[in-house]
């Protein structure tokens, strides 16, 4: 069963419905573990340190965007543990499940555009294309 659970989440509302199901997952499965990442990436993180002078505040943004998660995990009681990442999401995300061993990737749906979806593809349809584990892709 899927004991190993990776949920990638950037702070958007998918990325909160993702985390629900991930806990609907995880509470089925006795000893189950969470693993939430979240992918600061450099175009993002290099926007706000020109914008944003404290890189204090900085940090408590991107904590912002993973606190419902973490939340959420804690009410429910599931084993979970946070993984900060720099990089480009897609990649970064993808090399996670080639790394380590996870049974389930819970990642939510962006919802691009048609056209930038064609241009850039989206983090999900590269995790589901390239993932070394089973991909739930929550919309």
């Amino acid at each position: 069963m899927y004991q190993q659970i990776l949920l990638a989440v950037d702070g958007s509302e998918n990325s909160i419905r993702a985390a629900r199901e991930a806990v609907k997952i995880a509470s089925l499965v006795e000893g189950a573990e969470v693993t939430v990442v979240y992918v600061s990436d450099y175009k993002e993180d290099e926007n706000e340190v020109i914008h944003d002078a404290s890189a204090m505040e900085f940090d408590l943004a991107r904590r912002k965007k993973i606190q419902p998660v973490t939340e959420m995990l804690d009410r429910e009681k599931i084993f979970h543990h946070v993984e900060v990442l720099h990089g480009i999401p897609g990649p970064a995300i993808v090399q996670m499940t080639k790394d380590k061993q996870y049974h389930l990737l819970v990642i939510g749906s962006r919802g691009l555009s048609p056209i930038r979806e064609v241009m850039l593809g989206s983090v999900s349809h590269k995790a589901v294309n390239h993932a070394e584990c089973p991909v739930l892709v929550v919309k």
